[in-house]
């Protein structure tokens, strides 16, 4: 029997951890054949260099592309789309994968999908459906069209699919994948001491955790929202963790203004490893900002979230997460002080994730497996 040859494809921390499972599943089957393609700040050291961490964690990096231009404005947003489009061509051109898989919706994993649907390659897009209130969102939806099959994590997901046209044959509920490295890890010892060590952390559950980017469509107002969102946490003497922003427009804006305004109770990172992150969520006192672990992973831990803003707008959520549409510092106060009460954290103990369907990154390979043998897949109907 041949072999099913897939690339996987990952720009960034967050799309990484839903890139890990999959290949820890694939390696566990006979009829597969994988490959690694890395881009867009997993080779940058002003962010951390996370490309290190993926080759540290004993995983092969088979293709490069350097795509990110300097200046992290909207003009090298753009450009950088161009040059990874060029690169990606010939890296296909190379391989001659069976399937592209591709996670969420960053600007990379949008012009890698109108890449391969020009090169005949199928496309599996995992967390397809979803909705963010910023450009990724139609970014994400863009990739849909591209795609060949989607890998919804919810109902929601699959409803809002359906009602783009896609034909539901293609459409299949499979949960998220980056949820796999929760459930295994709760299953564990906690290692937070360990890594507390690692980086002189404060005391478990007296720190916040802060992911906070630029959105994009914001970018004039990027100094503006970093300083007002600075100096509403400045009021709160609990330590902060912070976890530096992706390499989005506005983003050196961001670091600069952290780095020049930090006090002794902030401990600030470019990057960490994926299960020293999850470790510092899960034992944080509230996490604040705008990411999208702070919808997905967070529930898992049963952590509160404050979420701020556009950015994960109309995002399916659980009741750990309180939104704050625009931030101000009343706004802010009563949102953490609601967070923080033990009632609240009473009330969130038996949270169900919405993003949680067993283990999913066996339901995604198995579905793209037998998906491989369907002689309409290549093909698309648009339906409506």
């Amino acid at each position: 029997m041949k072999k099913i040859k897939i690339l996987f494809l990952t720009g960034s921390r967050s799309d990484w951890g839903y890139v890990k499972p999959l290949i820890n599943e694939c390696k566990r089957r006979k009829n597969i054949k994988f490959e690694l393609c890395i881009t867009n700040m997993h080779m940058l050291n002003t962010f951390g260099s996370p490309m290190d961490e993926i080759l540290k964690e004993g995983f092969k990096i088979d293709e490069k592309i350097y795509m990110a231009l300097d200046g992290y404005n909207e003009t090298t947003m753009s450009k950088s789309i161009g040059v990874f489009v060029q690169s990606f061509s010939d890296t296909l051109s190379r391989i001659k994968p069976d399937w592209l898989v591709l996670c969420g919706d960053r600007a990379e994993t949008l012009g890698a999908a109108v890449t391969a649907a020009y090169s005949n390659v199928l496309i599996a897009h995992i967390q397809a459906g979803e909705v963010s209130g910023n450009i990724d969102g139609q970014a994400r939806h863009a990739i849909t069209k591209f795609s060949h099959l989607h890998l919804a994590s919810n109902d929601d997901a699959v409803i809002r699919l359906t009602k783009m046209g896609e034909e539901k044959f293609r459409i299949k509920k499979v949960g998220a994948p980056q949820i796999d490295d929760i459930l295994s890890l709760n299953k564990k010892k906690d290692k937070f001491m360990l890594i507390s060590k690692k980086y002189n952390l404060p005391e478990k559950k007296k720190y916040l955790t802060i992911v906070y980017h630029p959105v994009t469509e914001e970018f004039e107002k990027a100094e503006k929202n970093i300083k007002l969102f600075i100096n509403i946490l400045q009021k709160y003497k609990y330590p902060k963790v912070w976890i530096m922003p992706n390499n989005d427009a506005g983003s050196q804006i961001f670091k600069n203004n952290i780095l020049k305004s930090r006090t002794n109770l902030d401990f600030v990172f470019d990057n960490m490893p994926r299960e020293d992150y999850l470790y510092l969520i899960k034992n944080c006192l509230c996490m604040i900002g705008n990411s999208s672990s702070g919808i997905i992973e967070s529930t898992s831990f049963k952590i509160p979230v404050i979420d701020i803003g556009r950015r994960q707008n109309n995002r399916i959520r659980a009741s750990n997460v309180v939104n704050i549409k625009q931030m101000n510092s009343k706004q802010f106060y009563k949102a953490l002080n609601k967070v923080i009460k033990k009632e609240f954290r009473n009330k969130i103990k038996n949270l169900k994730n919405p993003y949680s369907f067993g283990y999913s990154s066996k339901l995604i390979i198995d579905n793209i497996i037998k998906a491989n043998s369907n002689k309409k897949i290549l093909l698309k109907e648009m339906t409506y």
